[in-house]
């Protein structure tokens, strides 16, 4: 097959306009293809009288090496690349111990999932609950200030991203086709079919709870075992080599290979690793604070005349400055058309986070507005020293929201100037349990409070609107990412303890549903390979 790209076509073109363009780019007739397909559809929005759908379209033809001479100067006409998924081993029948799979989040899942379909029979522990029980304690905090550390928006099967937007796009490179396989085992699982080609693919809550439950389902029918509320509270480690997990219940696992995917709110877990003498380093992340406004001001601003077509969606926007003071702000995790959520895993603390609905057809656009931080500038006190900063931010956002696990909240105007907000405006707030509104200056450090005003009106200068007076900022944004690195070599291996890979948004490899799944699919062929080459050294 050819792929074509850069094919430009009106917002309302009909399936016959894309095929006359095909035609048209490769200079044939109808009767001269057997087929084609759309690899990926984006839209180009910068002239806003004149948005465009961008397609790559993989086209099946008889005569391939003739068009391919015939356009060997053309950039947007080249061979098909082979986008399918190659396993990578397969489990031997003298596995001595089961490799055991900490987390059940993206990463843990994929890893897991992969592993089991490669015959390696994991264990996958997940602390906290079955996804559809969780679901139940997550909303009924929300609703009823409920709050189960164990069982929450950052805990139980699915991890933090099952309460996100379900983003499925990523910056990073999948020269493997690792992404392909993701959101074809998502497919399969029962997403919409078109996250395969669309520019920006999301899922959204709900559907992924049913995702989830399917995706545990296929790990199950390849002889995997998955287990709820089983929280892993020690790892044997002997001469620098794993040797077995010690579980909270007492029992024991024996295993010479432990993916650690564990999420970036696992905080006791990282605290019991840095005693065990894992290396673990502090790395850069963020905090700040959540923003909302009407979801029409966005759909307006980005798509003019346009706003509201049923292919665009719900809008949304990236924005970045680099402050007077040296730090950066910019927008985290945008949420178009969707609430504000308590994101808290433990006791006496408030985290704001965004999720979206797989419609996307709530009032509110939000996102994070965050700066950046490092541990030279910031948190200098050692490897867990950010794990600390977040806990004192967080605990301070509870008092500010007055220990009812509301969270702080202030209209953007009032924020500007520096008064407490007395009454909300326009802008309803979607954060449940409740905002409670106040001065968040004392919510975030003095440098942090000061890039975010330079910050807003530079915004508002490229979205007008978006320092509006009665715009709400909720606080406090403090996991975006984690606050530490396990470092691990090219074998995906710890640095100095052989058997435990770290792997995912904890361990500091990933950002998101996407980018986690890549890399639990990557340490779990890191995983098979090891037991091979052990099985076959023993068998030699």
């Amino acid at each position: 097959m050819l792929r074509l790209s850069e094919i430009k076509l009106p917002l309302d073109h009909t399936d016959e306009d894309l095929h006359a363009a095909v035609l048209k780019k490769l200079r044939l007739k109808a009767a001269d293809i057997n087929n084609y397909t759309v690899f990926k559809r984006s839209y180009d929005a910068r002239k806003r009288d004149d948005i465009r759908l961008v397609y790559i379209v993989d086209v099946e033809l008889p005569k391939q090496k003739q068009l391919l001479h015939r356009f060997k100067k053309d950039p947007h006409v080249k061979p098909t690349p082979d986008t399918s998924y190659h396993y990578v081993a397969e489990a031997p029948k003298a596995v001595e111990h089961r490799p055991v799979v900490i987390g059940n989040g993206p990463c843990g899942m994929f890893a897991g999932l992969l592993l089991a379909q490669m015959g390696f029979k994991p264990i996958i522990l997940e602390r906290g609950k079955a996804v559809h029980e969780r679901s139940v304690d997550t909303f009924g905090f929300w609703s009823k200030r409920k709050f189960k550390p164990e069982s929450n928006a950052q805990f139980g099967e699915g991890g933090a991203g099952t309460f996100s937007d379900g983003k499925l796009y990523s910056r990073i490179k999948d020269t493997n086709h690792h992404g392909r396989k993701v959101l074809h085992e998502l497919v399969n699982a029962g997403a919409v079919p078109e996250i395969l080609f669309i520019n920006k693919p999301h899922i959204g809550t709900y559907r992924l709870v049913k995702i989830v439950e399917n995706l545990r389902n296929t790990i199950l029918s390849f002889e995997g075992d998955v287990r709820f509320e089983t929280r892993v509270d020690d790892i044997d480690i002997a001469d620098r080599q794993v040797r077995g997990v010690m579980l909270a219940n007492g029992d024991y696992i024996r295993t010479d290979h432990v993916v650690l995917s564990v999420g970036h709110s696992a905080r006791d877990t990282f605290e019991m690793l840095h005693r065990r003498g894992v290396y673990i380093e502090p790395k850069p992340f963020s905090i700040g604070f959540r923003v909302e406004h009407p979801q029409p001001l966005i759909d307006e601003c980005r798509f003019g005349e346009q706003a509201g077509h049923p292919i665009l969606g719900a809008a949304d926007y990236k924005l970045v400055h680099h402050c007077n003071n040296g730090r950066s702000v910019y927008s985290f995790c945008m949420c178009p058309g969707g609430q504000v959520v308590a994101a808290t895993s433990e006791t006496g603390r408030v985290v704001t986070n965004g999720m979206s609905q797989y419609e996307r057809s709530g009032k509110n656009a939000n996102s994070g507005i965050v700066v950046g931080i490092t541990p030279e500038a910031d948190y200098p006190d050692g490897p867990l020293a950010g794990i600390a900063l977040q806990r004192e931010l967080e605990a301070r956002a509870f008092e500010l929201g007055g220990g009812t696990y509301e969270a702080p909240g202030q209209l953007v105007g009032d924020f500007l100037v520096g008064q407490p907000s007395q009454q909300l405006g326009s802008v309803k707030p979607s954060y449940r349990p409740g905002v409670h509104l106040c001065d968040l200056s004392p919510s975030l450090p003095d440098y942090a409070i000061e890039a975010i005003r330079e910050a807003l009106p530079v915004f508002d200068k490229k979205i007008p609107g978006f320092a509006m007076h009665d715009a709400v900022l909720t606080g406090v944004e403090t996991r975006t990412s984690s606050p530490i690195r396990i470092k691990r070599g090219e074998d995906f291996q710890s640095l100095n303890t052989q058997g435990l890979y770290p792997a995912g948004e904890g361990a500091g490899y990933a950002g998101g549903i996407l980018s986690a799944g890549v890399d639990g699919l990557k340490v779990a062929e890191a995983v098979a390979l090891s037991i091979v080459e052990k099985v076959s050294c023993l068998v030699g």
